[in-house]
C-alpha cells in the first residue's frame, strides 16, 4: 500500500449501526477521504456477532432503524414487530450497498493503537496487520456492548464440550437436541432461554439475579400498519426524537400514585397484554423508575404474573425478583412459560453457587454435577469502555485514554474527551440512555457537523475542555442518583463486572433534552470545546 493511500482525512473504527452511518456522513456528504476498520468478517457490529437462538431487537422494529432517508424508510419494510438478528443484518447490508460504502470498509482488521501528534494534530492508527495510517479525525464506533465478559469460574478451560459467549456465537453452532447450560439471565439470557428451551434436549439455567420480564407482544406487521407508517413516518420520528427513551410510543406523564389501585392494575394489564418492556416501564406511568411506591406497584404486578404463570411454586419463588424494578427493561416471548417445560431446570446460584466447571459440565455447591454438551455464557459485556481499553490510545502529551478513564470513564456529551483532540466516540461514556439507533444517529450527525464546521473554519484541532468534561460527568452522576436505577446492580452502572468500581455510564435526561443540549452548544459557538490550530492541507 502506498504512503498516499495511508493518508486519510478521517478513520472510523467499527462498521455497525454507528460506523456505517458515520462513514456515509463523512465520505458521501462531507466528501472526505475515509476508511472504516472492522474487526469482524462482516459488517453489522452487534448484529454480526450476536447470532444466538432468539437474537432480536426488543424495541419496535419501526423505531430500530435509521430515519435520515425518507426513501429508505418507505422502501424497506420490516415483517414483524421486533426484527430478528438476520433481518437487521440484512437491513444493514442493504444500507451499505445502497450508499456504496463497502469499498471503504476494511474487514478482518483490528485497530491496535492510536497515537496523536501534537505538531501536526494528526492521529496515527496502527492495525493488527502492521499497517499505519494517518488521519486528522478518528471516530470510535465500537459499540457500547461489544467486549464480552466471562465470569471467573474455576475450571472453565477444562470443559470438554463447546463453550460460547452469546456475543460471539459461531454461525455453524446448532444446539438442537443438545444438553445445554446457560449462565446469565439478563436481556440476552432471557431471550436465549425462550428460544433454546424449544430446541434443546435439556436446558439448565444458572440464574444469579431474578429478572422482571414482560411479554414482547411480537407478531407480524400488517400491510395497513406499514402503509400508515410510511405515510406518517415524519410525524412518528418527530415524536421519537422529542421523547425520553426514543422507542416510538407515547410516554406517560402521570404518577402511578395519582390514580386508584384499580386504574393502576388496568394500565399494567393493558401494557402487559400489548407487550414491550420499555413501554411497561415508561409508557404506563411516569415515575416507575423514580418513585419507590410506583416502582413497587409495577414490581408487584409482575411478581403476581410469575406466580400465575409458573406452575411449580418453588421455581416461581426463585424467579421472583425482590429488588427494585430498575434495570434495563426486558421483554420476551414465553420466558416464564419456559420453566413449565419438562426439559428446563432452574438453578439459583445465590442459593446454590457454582463451585467449578468440570470437563462434563457445571458443579454446584450441593455437589451436583450438571452435565451439558454446550455451555453458554450470557454474562454481558464490559459496557462503554471495554473495547476502547483494548486499543492503546495515546492523546496529547502521550496520555493514555485507559489511564485517563481509569475505573470511572468520563467524557463530554459521550462524544469527546479532554486531552484527546480530534478523537470522537459514538456512544462513549455518559451518552443518553435511550433506544440505540436514534441516539447513535443523533451523535453521528453532530460529530459530522462539527468536523464540517472545523474544516469550514480552517482549524485543525477540536477538543473538549477539562471543565466541560467534569461538569457533564458530575451532572450525569447527580441525575442518575435521582433514579432507582442507581439502587440496583446492573451493567448500566458497570456493576456486572466483579471488582470494578460502580460508576455512572449514562445521561438519564432523555433524548429530547440531550438533543437540545447539543443544539445549545453549537449556538454558543461550541461551548465546552476549543477549535483552534491551523489545518494542514487535505489528504484528498
Amino acid at each position: 500500500m502506498s504512503k498516499k493511500e495511508n493518508q486519510l482525512d478521517s478513520i472510523v473504527i467499527g462498521a455497525g449501526f454507528a460506523g456505517i452511518y458515520m462513514l456515509h456522513k463523512l465520505r458521501n456528504e462531507l466528501g472526505l477521504n475515509v476508511r472504516s476498520f472492522e474487526r469482524g468478517s462482516g459488517i453489522g457490529g452487534t448484529w454480526h456477532w450476536n447470532r444466538y437462538p432468539g437474537a432480536a431487537a426488543d424495541v419496535d422494529s419501526i423505531a430500530y432503524r435509521y430515519s435520515f432517508d425518507s426513501a429508505l424508510i418507505k422502501e424497506w419494510n420490516w415483517k414483524t414487530r421486533y426484527a430478528p438478528q438476520a433481518e437487521i443484518l440484512a437491513y444493514l447490508e442493504h444500507v451499505v450497498d445502497r450508499y456504496e460504502l463497502r469499498e471503504d470498509i476494511q474487514l478482518n482488521t483490528t485497530v491496535e493503537a492510536l497515537t496523536f501528534d501534537e505538531a501536526t494534530s494528526l492521529w496515527t492508527v496502527r492495525t493488527d496487520d502492521g499497517e499505519e495510517y494517518t488521519a486528522r479525525y478518528v471516530v470510535g464506533a465500537l459499540g457500547p456492548l461489544s467486549t464480552a465478559n466471562f465470569p471467573d469460574i474455576e475450571g472453565r478451560e477444562s470443559f470438554a464440550g463447546t463453550q460460547v459467549h452469546t456475543g460471539a456465537w459461531p454461525q455453524e453452532l446448532d444446539i438442537t437436541g443438545k444438553k445445554v447450560g446457560v449462565i446469565g439471565t439478563g436481556s440476552t439470557g432471557t431471550q436465549f432461554i425462550g428460544a433454546a428451551a424449544k430446541i434443546a434436549d435439556h436446558l439448565t439455567v444458572f440464574q444469579r439475579s431474578a429478572q422482571y420480564v414482560v411479554p414482547a407482544g411480537d407478531g407480524p406487521l400488517s400491510e395497513e400498519f406499514l402503509e400508515d407508517y410510511r405515510e406518517n413516518h415524519e410525524q412518528f420520528w418527530k415524536q421519537v426524537f422529542n421523547s425520553r427513551v426514543a422507542c416510538g410510543f407515547q410516554e406517560a406523564e402521570i404518577s402511578a400514585m395519582a390514580v386508584s389501585a384499580e386504574e393502576r392494575e388496568r394500565k399494567f394489564q393493558e401494557s402487559w397484554d400489548a407487550g414491550n418492556g420499555f413501554n411497561f416501564m415508561f409508557g404506563t406511568f411516569a415515575d416507575i423508575a423514580f418513585n419507590p411506591e410506583s416502582n413497587e406497584a409495577a414490581a408487584s404486578f409482575i411478581r403476581s404474573k410469575i406466580k400465575e404463570i409458573v406452575r411449580d411454586p418453588e421455581t416461581a419463588r426463585k424467579l421472583m425478583p425482590t429488588d427494585y424494578y430498575a434495570k434495563r427493561p426486558i421483554c420476551n416471548t414465553g420466558y416464564y412459560e419456559s420453566y413449565n417445560r419438562d426439559n428446563v431446570a432452574l438453578i439459583s446460584t445465590k442459593e446454590n453457587p457454582i463451585v467449578k466447571i468440570t470437563p462434563k459440565g457445571v458443579q454446584t455447591e450441593d455437589g451436583t454435577e450438571h452435565e451439558v454438551d454446550v455451555l453458554v455464557f450470557a454474562t454481558g459485556y464490559e459496557a462503554m469502555q471495554g473495547s476502547y481499553n483494548k486499543i492503546d490510545i495515546r492523546g496529547a502529551g502521550g496520555r493514555s485514554l485507559k489511564e485517563h478513564w481509569g475505573e470511572a470513564p468520563s467524557s463530554y456529551l459521550g462524544v469527546a474527551t479532554n486531552g484527546f483532540p480530534n478523537l470522537f466516540t459514538v456512544f462513549g461514556p455518559n451518552s443518553v440512555f435511550s433506544n440505540l439507533p436514534p441516539a447513535l444517529q443523533t451523535q453521528v450527525e453532530w460529530i459530522s457537523d462539527t468536523i464540517g464546521e472545523a474544516r469550514k473554519r480552517g482549524v485543525g484541532r477540536v477538543e473538549a475542555t477539562a471543565a466541560a468534561e467534569e461538569e457533564w460527568t458530575v451532572m450525569c452522576r447527580e441525575m442518575a442518583q435521582h433514579s432507582l436505577f442507581a439502587q440496583t446492580d446492573s451493567w448500566i452502572f458497570g456493576s456486572n463486572i466483579p471488582g470494578k468500581e460502580r460508576r455512572t455510564l449514562f445521561y438519564f435526561g432523555g433524548i429530547a433534552a440531550y438533543r437540545e443540549k447539543l443544539k445549545e452548544i453549537v449556538s454558543a459557538d461550541y461551548e465546552g470545546f476549543t477549535l483552534d490550530g491551523e489545518a494542514a492541507p487535505s489528504a484528498v
